[in-house]
């Protein structure tokens, strides 16, 4: 019973010193996070209001931490943050979230090598400095990386030991000062979708790990000096769907994407692509979007299909339009396509006419038209001999010498009917020679594997070895049967594995789909209500030009059930936009339109988002392409008077985009339906504030640094007001890339009747400048109370453009338009009014030429706004002061009020001397009214 208890007690003590061994443990990493984010909470200046050092980190803004108080997420996007991070962040052991975009943190990055759990990191939008070389150095569990839109980093490379992180989905580092040559190490990342590198200055070829990747958007463009080489790798990256290479240095042909079936943004724009667009790229039934312009593209225009929105400006394809080019073009641009389409040619060989003299290296007869003389000789071209060059029946003269051409000669140059000369010597050719007529002085030396007879069974070039040559038995002395035997076994287990292979490969590829599905729903509903808390709510879209701009995730670590993008814009599951809807209650709709329905939707911290839904059976692919295009294009842009995008959904066949809401509605509202919405009828003050509002916004998307945009349907239904009553513009779903200078691009006819520029109405070639016809509509509209097609009144008035125009010739007539809910008794409001009515007939004007940039709308509107201060009679007898008085007479009776508690504003020397709307109907002398 003795030894009982004393073992009992010997126990007792084992349990006891491993509960103080655990304790101690747990008080000792608690203390650890405990240490780095108080040395966090001084490194920030200043830290978040509730980063206290009285109170536990746990429950600061922006931290998570699981049961042992150990921090697992920090997420502090969009908190106007100055300092620096400590560096000693990699002490957070357990951190699995780490989001501290969209701040101003500066300073050195401290490493995050060996947090072992981490799987999302968003550090763009700032302005750190420098990226520590072992900074990935063991995150085997990230998924997720960007750092995009950080100038100031010093020149850093990406890092090969990034092929340690073989779970990483999406690389970002748009923007972040990245230099030399992408690694060829994208073979070790199977799971990778989303590659972004725009605007760095990354130099060499694409990698061939490129090749055979699931990388779905891939974003290369605009590099300082530009990539360079051919593309060819893109053929074998079927999971594209978004390809942006852009302003770069990249020649040779476009490849056939045929392949490429997901592929809907096509991005090649200024670059230096030769030859002839494959048919298997304008086929793509996929394909929405594709800019090839200024390249030196040849060959017939290429025709897309319905639906494509497309810019092929400034190449050099045989006609101005589309249709086959002549013979002997067709024929000599197969013969540059098999030597790669070199720039040397690609630059003469322009036009429709290989005789016009301009075309290098060609040579014709005397009556201009049939092609003689093709000399090619010392040009460094690689390649092979085109079948093609049997089509130019009048060639007497071919010389391909000194070049390094491979492959064998084709068999149908042997009975061209006016060859005289071909001469191939000093290639690398291979294969038979073969028999030309005598009247053909063919020289062939220094071709050593031309014509080579390979023995049997030895190397040789490809075609020579056993099987290609004439037929032979076995070896003397070995068994023929045995042979064949044996020949046989191989062969049929070298086929079964190879069967074998090929289906683990497609079972591979099939659970890898699901597994990484970008696209999927949140089953979790709770897990969507984290997704739409204020912070990620509050989240708006980011200033990046070069497109989907960098998205980052807000959830609390598990990154299965969101999907984030660039720019703050999220993938929200159709379950939490049912609740948030209340199951799209028809009580919630705030409006209806187009190919959508808008719904109010109220999260459970009462903020309220604007939801519009529509629904792809029934819109058509002209709907999907707004959506898309809506997503484009508000990922790309930010500004206080663009309507944000929070996010979007797609489910099954809904597709679903959410909004920051507008608490006042739409500007058509306040403007013509007012009394149906019992509000007040809008003052010119406000009237006035929101076309500079306007006037702003539609300015930042035409004259963006690196990118432009083309609104297409300005009109006051796409203007919504918030509770100021300031304006944003909305509804991008027909937004276009503006074309670079002065040119215009050719489109489908879209937008809405009496908005539509004349020019655009009449050929569909649009430029910017039929958003500031649009925007003169609107300022007539605002002006007059009317509506820019009205037609319950008579033909000669119902287009309001026309009408303005007429009668806004005096200034006796302009009381006559203005809107009579407007108080224009003030002379500073009318001579504010005919200003804003001035510049409505230059937008409107009949050339696109004759229309101001919106730049200077707002220089015209900004005064307005900010100086024009209307006043009422009755302040005015206040003062005491006669508008007639001379000025010092005012100062005097000024004077003798002094002491009052009124304030005075001095401007009145100026806004009360009246004046008379002047240059008004001068400026309408150039307008055409008819």
């Amino acid at each position: 019973m003795a030894h009982k208890d004393a073992n009992h007690h010997h126990h007792y003590h084992h349990l006891l010193l491993l509960t103080t061994i655990v304790l101690l443990s747990t008080t000792t990493t608690t203390a650890d996070d405990s240490t780095v984010m108080s040395t966090f909470q001084t490194t920030l200046s200043p830290p978040p209001s509730s980063w206290k050092t009285s109170t536990d980190f746990c429950t600061w803004e922006g931290i998570k931490c699981d049961n042992s108080n150990r921090v697992t997420s920090i997420n502090l996007l969009s908190q106007s943050l100055t300092g620096s991070l400590p560096p000693t962040l990699n002490q957070l052991t357990q951190l699995k979230t780490l989001s501290l975009q969209k701040n101003s943190l500066s300073g050195d990055l401290p490493t995050l090598s060996n947090l072992t759990l981490l799987t999302e990191v968003f550090l763009d939008s700032n302005n750190f400095t420098s990226i520590p070389p072992d900074f990935f150095l063991g995150l085997s569990n990230l998924q997720t990386f960007s750092i995009s839109d950080n100038p100031n980093l010093n020149p850093w490379e990406i890092p090969t030991d990034l092929t340690q992180i073989t779970n990483l989905q999406s690389f970002q580092a748009s923007n972040a000062n990245i230099k030399g040559s992408i690694p060829d190490i994208f073979s070790s990342f199977p799971s990778l979708q989303s590659l972004r590198l725009s605007y760095n200055n990354l130099t060499g070829s694409l990698p061939s790990s490129f090749g055979g990747s699931d990388i779905q958007n891939l974003w290369l463009n605009n590099q300082d000096s530009g990539l360079s080489g051919d593309v060819s790798v893109l053929a074998s990256m079927t999971q594209l769907s978004q390809v942006w290479l852009q302003a770069n240095a990249f020649t040779g042909a476009i490849p056939d994407l045929s392949n490429c079936t997901n592929l809907f943004d096509l991005q090649l724009r200024d670059n230096q692509f030769t030859g002839v667009v494959p048919q298997g790229v304008m086929s793509l039934d996929s394909l929405k979007n594709v800019t090839l312009r200024n390249n030196k593209l040849q060959g017939p225009m290429p025709v897309f299909k319905d639906g494509v929105e497309v810019d092929i400006s400034s190449n050099s394809f045989c006609l101005p339009t589309p249709g086959p080019c002549d013979p002997q073009v067709t024929a000599l641009l197969e013969v540059a396509g098999a030597v790669g389409y070199p720039m040397s040619l690609a630059e003469s060989w322009t036009g429709n006419d290989a005789c016009n003299g301009d075309w290098s290296f060609v040579s014709c007869d005397s009556s201009g038209k049939n092609v003689t003389s093709l000399n090619f000789g010392k040009r460094k071209f690689s390649g092979t001999i085109s079948p093609a060059l049997a089509k130019l029946t009048s060639l007497r003269s071919l010389s391909l010498n000194d070049n390094n051409l491979t492959g064998s000669i084709p068999k149908d140059l042997t009975s061209m009917p006016s060859l005289q000369l071909f001469d191939v010597s000093n290639n690398n050719l291979s294969g038979p020679i073969p028999e030309f007529p005598k009247s053909v002085r063919f020289s062939h030396d220094g071709n050593p594997l031309l014509g080579q007879t390979i023995p049997s069974g030895t190397d040789g070039p490809p075609g020579s070895g056993p099987g290609s040559g004439a037929p032979g038995g076995s070896p003397s002395g070995s068994p023929k049967g045995s042979s064949v035997s044996a020949g046989t076994i191989v062969g049929i287990v070298v086929g079964v594995i190879v069967f074998i292979g090929i289906v683990l490969f497609v079972f591979y590829k099939c659970c890898g789909k699901k597994k990484h599905q970008r696209f999927g729903r949140v089953e979790n509903p709770e897990v969507g209500k984290e997704l739409m808390k204020p912070s990620v709510v509050g989240s708006s879209s980011n200033g990046y030009g070069g497109g989907l701009s960098e998205l980052q995730s807000q959830s609390s670590g598990d990154h299965s059930e969101m999907h984030v993008f660039e720019g703050g814009n999220v993938i929200i599951s159709i379950q939490v936009l049912r609740q948030v809807t209340n199951n799209f209650s028809d009580d919630n709709v705030l409006g209806r339109g187009g190919f959508g329905v808008v719904y109010k939707g109220e999260l459970h911290d009462g903020t309220k988002i604007a939801v519009k839904k529509m629904e792809s059976g029934v819109m058509g692919t002209k709907g999907l392409n707004e959506f898309q295009a809506e997503i484009a294009v508000l990922t790309k842009v930010r500004h206080r008077h663009l309507v944000a995008l929070l996010g979007y959904c797609i489910d099954r066949n809904e597709r679903l985009l959410v909004y920051e809401y507008m608490p006042q509605g739409t500007l058509s509202q306040h403007l013509f339906e007012w009394s149906e919405h019992k509000t007040p009828p809008l003052s010119w003050k406000q009237r006035v504030s929101i076309a500079l509002d306007v006037a702003r916004g539609v300015e930042y998307l035409h004259s963006l640094a690196q990118s432009s945009f083309i609104h297409r349907d300005l009109k006051p239904s796409n203007i919504l007001l918030g509770d100021d009553m300031r304006a944003k513009v909305a509804d991008f779903g027909l937004v276009k890339n503006a074309p670079d200078g002065k040119y215009s691009v050719e489109t489908r006819l879209a937008g809405t009747f009496g908005y539509l520029a004349p020019e655009y109405a009449a050929t569909g070639r649009v430029t910017t400048k039929v958003d500031v016809f649009a925007f003169g509509v609107v300022l007539m509209e605002l002006i007059t109370g009317r509506k820019a097609l009205d037609e319950t009144l008579p033909d000669e008035r119902c287009h309001l453009v026309t009408w303005f125009r007429r009668v806004l010739i005096s200034k006796e007539n302009i009381l006559k338009a203005i809107d009579q809910t407007l108080e224009t008794e003030n002379e500073e409001t009318l001579d504010s009014i005919s200003k804003v009515a001035e510049l409505a007939g230059h937008c409107t004007a009949r050339e696109p030429f004759q229309r101001p940039d919106m730049g200077h709308a707002v220089n015209v509107l900004g005064p307005l706004v900010e100086q024009w201060k209307p006043s009422r009679p009755e302040e005015e007898d206040g003062y005491g002061i006669d508008l007639h008085m001379s000025l010092p007479q005012a100062l005097q009776r000024w004077q003798a009020d002094e002491g009052t508690s009124r304030t005075f504003d001095m401007s009145f020397t100026q806004s009360s001397i009246p004046s008379k709307p002047s240059g008004f109907a001068d400026s309408f002398d150039s307008m055409d009214c008819r």
